[in-house]
């Protein structure tokens, strides 16, 4: 095995590795120096599509139809995109490796996946009128040059809101390049053009001269994290300056007169220029090297350096990372470099190698550390391996030494040598694993459909893996020739029961591929009643989804679903489908009730609830401000009821005509009489109108109209002893003491006379309450005793008791007497004979 070193090339005090990745990458045919070759950040797939500009030759209809072509860096073909939208003037990666196609009227389609979904938006600001001209990318956004020179900034793929930056001058642009929002002094994207011999900087306020008089600038690059700015020049020369333009670093003559097609940063040390088969590698203080190639060569930047891409290889170029210098360079003596060859000599058994130990036994912890972190930087695994070897064999000699690096390091080895291998095509380097995580890993295998390779990567990192499930369900129902049985028995046996699968994703994928049945089939084993519904009703699976709605026992889901059906159905089927729902019918009549009265009318009309119906007219009724108004509701609620045969529609229906017929009553009264006087102080209105029969008759009679009241009475035949209790408590209340003592004089009362007795005595007349104590015939003597001495008519109450002939009640009595009441009492007493008690 050779020495890591053989392909390190020396850059001024740096050292560069070219590493081959993949061999027989594409076709022989695919004559790629007639495509645009677009490269995705962190080892991520490649784009390509023909140069419309070439002439290439004609092999048939079908094998010239436009399309942009996905690979992976090994020349797997991850996906094809039949093109037939336009030109496209741009082509580039965000950093989640989505695909951002512009095509020359402005519009963008961003391939949010590897599988061809899409969702389009676009640039307007006059992008249609004068037409996108070219277009520079970065991780989270990008700029498009117009025709009239204007840029358009997009800084966010998911919310795009295309915004105009300053208007540069109108001369031609020779080329141009962007500063990304991260980099930038502004913190808003930046964009350099060369114009004429000058460079302008242009953010969204101004576009300012930067005074630079040695152009024309044919080529500008920026490095990864903008802290360097590369010019190409009209004479063959590279330029770079610092990203604040201060200082001026180094000057390169490249001494060739063709301008090369492309020149991308290495890195953020080493700027890489290429021709069709060459490339010049420019380091600090103008050092360079050069590479040669058979075959055109495209450069695929990255943030820790450069892919080389041709028809034959696919080969890594990166300055050499200080800890693999310090390991593997010629001639080192680093503790590190020590521990390796120490491991090695144990390798062969032999006993130098606990000599060299005890050499570097000072910093054996330090060597241990470094071998760790060149083995991560490695891609060849026998060195790998080697590395670790050693890193143990140190740590093993140490007393106190974590091994958590060595660990995971050991573990993030096994990934990238497993995502690296040539079916998977993702040389990621360490750096940009790092920079990746392992998330968005699991997730570009998943975008491939590497699914198994996903499941045992997340599962050895211990990551979740409901997504990659899910998007094995998704696709199977895209793609899938099988009947729809088998495919959702299949995604059930596979998935039902694992946490975190979303069945209503999968299910909204069967439909969007038209297979409706499917789809509501794998809604049936989504527990979450929310994510069901909202699909069912898309799919127009209204019954279903309310069914689903009202199983959930969430009211706003059940909600949702009715506002739905009432604008989408004639009000017969929607009360059709309510109907045979208790649930859902008391919803719509709890919300009707607040908001819509018409509807919820309609409803009791068609469910037949005649009484319902009914009783919601009597409360408009009540609730009307005129009486006019109060009696046309009562009519209607009573007509309501006119075919009802039921007992208590029946009822109901006498109830409201009697309510009918007390109103016009007692508006004739307020025509006749005016408004009651002497109303309550509780009393909200002084009308007769809304009173009950009971309180018409109490009123009338308190303000003496008798006949009134008795014809009240009549019409609505109350009772005599209703009619009579109410006589007395108005006649108390008016204070209309004559006419109570004219009725003492009756023979009969329909509610005896104590009622009377007790009424008067409570509104304070003890005279008048007197008069109905004898009438009282029916109370024994000791409560007619008791209502004498009520009214303070003790000598009544006395000779009420000798009647009696009860001594001791009239002793009692006495007690209660004092001046010439007791002495009669004494009287009465010494008449009866002394033994009666």
């Amino acid at each position: 095995m050779s020495k890591p070193t053989a392909n390190w090339e020396k850059l001024g005090d740096k050292f560069y590795r070219k590493i081959q990745l993949y061999t027989a990458v594409f076709d022989q045919d695919l004559e790629l120096e007639n495509y645009h070759v677009v490269g995705a950040p962190y080892s991520g797939a490649v784009a390509i599509y023909r140069d419309e500009n070439k002439i290439i030759a004609y092999r048939g209809a079908q094998a010239n139809k436009a399309s942009i072509d996905i690979y992976s860096c090994a020349g797997k073909l991850i996906r094809r995109l039949n093109w037939e939208k336009g030109t496209i003037k741009g082509l580039g990666w965000s950093e989640d490796e989505e695909l951002l196609v512009v095509t020359e009227d402005g519009t963008v389609r961003c391939y949010y996946d590897l599988q061809g979904d899409f969702v389009p938006f676009s640039l307007g600001h006059g992008a249609e009128e004068h037409l996108v001209q070219s277009c520079r990318f970065y991780g989270s956004g990008f700029v498009a040059l117009l025709g009239n020179n204007n840029l358009i900034s997009v800084t966010s793929y998911s919310e795009p809101r295309p915004k105009l930056l300053a208007i540069p001058p109108s001369d031609p642009i020779i080329s141009w390049s962007i500063i990304p929002p991260a980099y930038s002094l502004s913190r808003s994207v930046e964009v350099i053009l060369a114009i004429g011999k000058t460079l302008y900087v242009v953010d969204a306020t101004e576009a300012e001269d930067r005074n630079f008089d040695a152009g024309p600038f044919r080529h500008i690059s920026v490095s990864p994290r903008g802290e360097f700015l590369a010019f190409y020049t009209d004479d063959g020369k590279v330029w770079v300056v610092s990203g604040d333009w201060s200082d001026k670093l180094s000057e390169y003559d490249s001494k060739v007169k063709t301008v090369p097609k492309d020149m991308q940063w290495c890195g953020s040390n080493a700027v890489a220029l290429a021709w069709e088969d060459e490339v010049h590698l420019i380091g600090p203080r103008s050092a360079a090297t050069k590479f040669y190639y058979d075959a055109w060569i495209h450069l695929l930047p990255d943030v820790d350096g450069l892919r080389l891409l041709t028809n034959d290889v696919c080969e890594y170029l990166q300055k050499v990372p200080d800890d693999t210098v310090d390991v593997f360079r010629l001639g080192s003596d680093s503790p590190a470099a020590n521990l390796l060859e120490a491991s090695s000599l144990l390798d062969q058994k032999s006993p130098k190698a606990d000599d060299l130990i005890q050499l570097i036994r000072p910093n054996l912890a330090e060597a241990v550390d470094t071998c760790i972190k060149a083995a991560a930087h490695e891609f060849n695994i026998h060195w790998q391996k080697a590395l670790l070897r050693a890193a143990s064999f140190g740590k093993s000699v140490l007393d106190l030494y974590s091994s958590d690096d060595f660990v995971d390091t050991c573990d993030t080895l096994r990934v990238l040598n497993a995502v690296r291998f040539y079916e998977i095509g993702l040389p990621l380097s360490y750096d940009q694993y790092r920079r990746l995580t392992p998330e968005k890993l699991v997730e570009r295998l998943t975008n491939r459909n590497e699914y198994l390779l996903a499941l045992r990567v997340a599962s050895y990192l211990q990551l979740p893996t409901s997504h990659i499930h899910s998007h094995w369900a998704q696709q199977k129902v895209r793609v899938s020739t099988d009947t729809e049985e088998d495919i959702c028995s299949l995604i059930v046996k596979k998935l039902h029961g694992k946490p975190g699968i979303s069945f209503e994703e999968i299910a909204h994928a069967a439909y969007d591929e038209g297979r409706v049945r499917l789809a509501t089939e794998l809604l049936n084993y989504e527990p979450r009643a929310g994510k069901q519904v909202p699909l069912l009703l898309n799919m127009k699976e209204e019954n279903i989804a309310l069914d689903k709605a009202i199983e959930s026992g969430d009211t706003d889901l059940v909600f949702h679903v009715l506002l739905h059906l009432r604008k989408k159905l004639p009000l017969a089927s929607f009360f059709r489908v309510i109907n045979s729902r208790p649930v859902a019918t008391a919803l719509v009549e709890s919300s009707a009730l607040d908001q819509d009265r018409e509807l919820l009318k309609d409803l009791y009309y068609q469910d037949d609830r005649r009484l319902d119906g009914s009783n919601l007219l009597l409360t408009e009724a009540l609730g009307q401000s005129s009486l006019t108004q109060s009696l046309d509701k009562l009519k209607l609620a009573s007509k309501y009821l006119s075919d009802s045969r039921d007992s208590p529609a029946q009822f109901q229906r006498q109830a409201l005509d009697d309510a009918s017929k007390l109103l016009r009553l007692q508006e004739q009264f307020e025509k006749d009489l005016g408004p009651r006087d002497n109303a309550p102080i509780a009393s909200t209105s002084s009308s007769f109108i809304g009173l009950s029969a009971h309180q018409t008759i109490f009123e009338l009679l308190r303000q003496g109209h008798t006949k009134r009241a008795q014809k009240v009475q009549s019409e609505f035949k109350i009772a005599d002893k209703t009619y009579t209790w109410l006589k007395l408590r108005a006649l108390v209340n008016a204070r209309h003491w004559n006419e109570l003592e004219e009725m003492a004089k009756a023979k009969k009362s329909p509610i005896g006379w104590e009622p009377f007795f007790n009424e008067v005595l409570a509104a304070g007349n003890t005279r008048v309450a007197s008069v109905f104590v004898p009438k009282c015939t029916h109370l024994d003597v000791k409560e007619r005793v008791d209502m004498w001495s009520k009214c303070g008519l003790l000598v009544k109450a006395g000779e009420e008791a000798f009647r009696a002939k009860d001594r001791g009640l009239l002793e009692e009595v006495r007690g209660k007497a004092s001046g010439s009441a007791a002495v009669e009492l004494e009287r009465l007493i010494g008449m009866l004979p002394a033994g009666r008690r």
